[in-house]
């Protein structure tokens, strides 16, 4: 492409983990080359407001995460890679980086709009956001490849509202203590419980159903360290070392990655070679079988004292914060954080243009 790249930095969104994708857009916006790139800062409220290029960048440059105080916009496309916001701004975009977080962002609601309006953007595409989202589809994805799990069940809210008393008594006649609640299209640990009893089963499964329609209840990896692997790539990626989190709370929970600042990261992983190769080539295998690109983070259980491996998710649009560990994954394999964005860009116009060579009309 002849001159800069403009590049529109989408952040925000109607997500619980809106804040961390604040911070993640702030990190991409002071690493970027601006010799390279011409960035565009894109805003989503927590409402579903789209702010206009000037609020946006006003919210991602603030020393505090605003909650709203953004002018609105209404949002459309108008032809090939622009978007135009109520005759306010009109951004013609080279290719998109969607910093987004959770639901409404990451799960292939923001990536079908991109398709629409033709624009390059990093990371999965609808598919693969999508799958990569929501724990149960992956969960199921991760078996067909016959990757090892843990037990699981999934509830939905209706049958929990309706009938959570025989809920209950299911599920503890079909898992031993301790078990974990999550919600299933949720990241950042939101809404996810650590539960030893009854009673703090029913609590966490109320606190996960406020933020999404299916709730998981899985197994605990016991005796187990908590790995994981940065993948980067389209149809040839490759893992990086493997990194190690040690938890300073129960287990790394929100505030344990973005309040306390109470765990340790190990880069590498205190794991014996043979098992961290398994790690990557895992890694490598859950990446493919979501139908990812670009890049992802796949986390792991690895056994205390023997070979034990299970694998927990994937996640296809990782924080890019200054303490998030895809990041630093690559930093470690030898890729610094400029030329980690750079690589991304790269892969998602390489992408666009093989898509291009698809036929849509006879």
């Amino acid at each position: 492409m002849a001159g800069k790249i403009r590049v529109g930095v989408l952040f925000g969104g109607r997500s619980a983990e809106h804040e961390v994708s604040v911070i993640s857009a702030r990190s991409v916006l002071a690493a970027m080359d601006r010799d390279k790139y011409e960035p565009i800062m894109v805003g989503i409220s927590k409402d579903g407001h789209w702010w206009t290029s000037t609020d946006a960048q006003q919210v991602v440059t603030a020393r505090e995460v605003r909650a709203d105080g953004a002018l609105p916009v209404a949002l459309e496309y108008m032809g090939t890679r622009q978007l135009v916001a109520a005759d306010i701004d009109q951004w013609a975009l080279d290719v998109v980086f969607p910093i987004l977080h959770g639901p409404y962002g990451e799960d292939g609601v923001v990536q079908g709009l991109l398709e629409l309006a033709d624009v390059p953007y990093v990371g999965a595409g609808v598919l693969g956001s999508a799958v990569g989202m929501d724990k149960e589809m992956m969960k199921r994805a991760f078996a067909a490849e016959g990757l090892p799990q843990l037990e699981y069940a999934v509830v939905r809210r209706s049958r929990w509202r309706s009938e959570s008393e025989l809920v209950l008594d299911e599920l503890c006649a079909r898992f031993a203590w301790p078990l974990f609640v999550k919600p299933a299209n949720l990241g950042s640990s939101v809404g996810v419980s650590r539960v030893a009893d009854r009673s703090q089963l029913r609590a966490g499964i109320e606190d996960a159903a406020q933020f999404d329609y299916k709730i998981v209840i899985e197994e605990a990896a016991l005796e187990c360290r908590e790995v994981e692997v940065a993948i980067l790539g389209n149809e040839n990626p490759r893992a990086s070392v493997v990194g190690e989190i040690e938890p300073g709370n129960a287990f790394y929970d929100y505030g344990a990655k973005y309040v306390d600042d109470n765990s340790a990261l190990h880069i590498p992983a205190r794991i014996a070679p043979e098992l961290a190769d398994r790690v990557r080539d895992m890694g490598l295998r859950a990446f493919r079988a979501v139908e990812s690109c670009g890049l992802s983070r796949v986390d792991f259980f690895a056994g205390m004292d023997d070979d034990r491996i299970y694998i927990n998710e994937i996640n296809t649009m990782p924080g890019f914060t200054p303490v998030s560990m895809y990041p630093k994954l690559w930093e470690a394999s030898g890729v610094s954080y400029g030329a980690l964005i750079d690589r991304l860009i790269e892969l998602a116009i390489e992408r666009y243009e093989d898509k291009k060579q698809t036929r849509t009309s006879l």
